[in-house]
């Protein structure tokens, strides 16, 4: 557990870069918006709108809001890398208005943290999780002036960014953590983890209401962050594959695509898997219809990283 929690650290956002095929694009924010100021540093959000002329509602109804927050192992990483920017790009083709945000970095210069990782990394994630909060709390109250519905945001992450999205909505469905800093009856309209996981220290992973649609990417072979589950005494780290089984279980709405073989390139395949994302926003969420779909994907084209420690990033990097 306590290897595991340390090579789940290594997502890093440079490696990522591989993975968009080289595409750049150079694409500014249309505004940039300070949500919080925190004792060390000041947060800032940048807003992507649509492109003038795309359509930006279906039978009436406005398209979501995509609510990013970047990878990077919670020691890196930058919300408007240019790394993204191409998938940015895409969905403002497409009517779709991307906010992608800062999160305080809980592991930045926390060097070798030894035995007491299970609780600096648990640290990380809640922090961010406020960070979420935070920058959700100030949509909510500009919505008018950011153009934004606040009953129609679907928040999305990429590795360190995609756990923290997923654990915070397991918080918000169950009230508990920094979940009061949000009105009681706010919900996000969906969730999309790009390579995820949930880090429990109270044992097994329930919904007390049903979390937002959800449509999980992972590769089953994932080293960085678990495609499983990992559990020792009530610390429990649960990937895709534990949660979508928690979710069929349930009758929850979601799509899970499993990149067979794949490990965490997965989590930069964002133009790669910009078909199955629209349709999930259109069907799942702008519909409503609990459209469940459990795939394997079979893609010997998708490079395979083969990041399994530091040095094997830092060889790719």
């Amino acid at each position: 557990m306590k290897r595991y929690i340390l090579i789940l650290l290594l997502a890093l956002t440079s490696v990522a870069a591989t993975a968009q095929q080289n595409v750049r694009i150079n694409v500014s924010p249309s505004g940039e918006y300070l949500f919080a100021q925190r004792d060390t540093c000041q947060l800032f959000m940048s807003v992507y709108d649509p492109i003038e002329g795309s359509v930006t509602s279906i039978n009436g109804k406005q398209k979501p809001t995509i609510l990013f927050m970047f990878g990077g192992g919670f020691i890196m990483g930058d919300r408007n890398d240019r790394s993204y920017l191409p998938w940015f790009h895409r969905y403002n083709e497409n009517g779709y208005r991307v906010i992608t945000i800062d999160y305080r970095l809980g592991l930045k210069g926390a060097g070798n943290i030894g035995l007491k990782s299970i609780d600096v990394v648990y640290n990380a994630i809640q922090i961010g999780i406020e960070d979420l909060f935070s920058a959700t709390a100030f949509i909510i109250d500009n919505a008018e002036a950011l153009g934004v519905d606040p009953s129609n945001i679907v928040i999305s992450g990429s590795s360190a960014g995609a756990m923290i999205v997923m654990q915070a909505e397991w918080h918000l469905c169950n009230r508990s953590g920094h979940a009061g800093m949000l009105p009681k009856d706010f919900r996000y309209a969906g969730v999309m983890p790009f390579s995820g996981s949930i880090f429990s220290r109270e044992g097994k992973i329930r919904y007390s209401v049903e979390p937002a649609p959800t449509l999980f990417f992972h590769g089953t072979n994932d080293k960085i962050v678990n495609y499983n589950k990992l559990v020792l005494f009530k610390n429990r780290i649960e990937g895709a594959n534990a949660l979508a089984k928690t979710f069929e279980k349930n009758g929850y709405n979601y799509n899970i695509y499993r990149f067979k073989g794949n490990q965490h390139e997965i989590a930069a395949a964002f133009l790669r898997t910009f078909e199955e994302q629209i349709r999930f926003l259109e069907t799942n969420v702008m519909k409503g219809e609990k459209r469940i779909v459990d795939a394997t994907v079979n893609d010997p084209s998708i490079k395979v990283w083969g990041v399994n420690s530091t040095r094997d990033i830092y060889k790719n990097n």
